[in-house]
């Protein structure tokens, strides 16, 4: 929601959203996308009209240092120029890349973030189900089914995002994922949560739930 939920522009997470991310706007370039998009309320709407019309002419470099160069320093230098790993506008060559036509998401960009999110949150998925399985009252093969689901439906999610980049119709994937794994875990985490702090409380012995799940 954070990272693409304005990437068309509107608020809240869409399907739109999801293809401009990962297949890109072709329509236009990525700076423009942007400025219609999450970076709409970052700078007056006077610099990102001009910018855009700047993009729009090919971005020529003869403009840049009379006057946009000004512009991106006025609105946009003191994010991207501050923070290391996003482009630094106060660079004409940076600005230019990003002028181009938008394509979504890089190669590099869709290796790194598969890779965080699928060590990162198959580790929070990793210490939920753990927990959960030690869950009473739970059938064995609903246990078992509960854990495995979100590891299944974050494979979906991530290989979602390499499908939608080459074809946006696969967009729909990235939703089903994404659902499908919070509603798992966080079924798992309100039953472990309810037992650990309510149940455990009526002063009943269950006994350990790995052994009755053995048997």
């Amino acid at each position: 929601m954070l990272t693409h939920g304005m990437a068309d522009g509107k608020p809240g997470l869409s399907l739109d959203d999801i293809e401009y991310s990962y297949y890109g706007n072709r329509s236009g370039s990525t700076l423009e996308s942007k400025l219609n998009g999450s970076m709409k309320e970052m700078g007056t709407p006077e610099a990102r009209l001009d910018i855009i019309k700047w993009v729009r002419n090919g971005a020529p470099e003869t403009e840049w240092e009379p006057h946009f160069k000004d512009t991106f320093k006025q609105n946009c230098v003191h994010c991207h120029g501050a923070i290391s790993g996003i482009p630094d506008f106060s660079k004409y060559e940076a600005v230019k890349k990003l002028a181009k036509i938008d394509e979504g998401a890089s190669i590099q960009t869709l290796t790194r973030v598969s890779h965080i999110h699928l060590f990162g949150i198959s580790f929070i998925f990793f210490f939920v189900g753990f927990i959960f399985s030690f869950a009473v009252g739970v059938p064995k093969w609903l246990k078992i089914s509960a854990i495995v689901t979100p590891f299944a439906f974050l494979i979906v999610d991530i290989l979602s995002w390499w499908l939608t980049k080459w074809n946006p119709n696969f967009a729909w994937l990235t939703l089903i994922g994404g659902f499908g794994y919070s509603v798992a875990a966080t079924i798992m985490w309100f039953i472990s949560m309810y037992q650990m702090l309510i149940l455990s409380r009526n002063g009943k012995i269950y006994g350990n739930a790995w052994e009755t799940d053995l048997k």
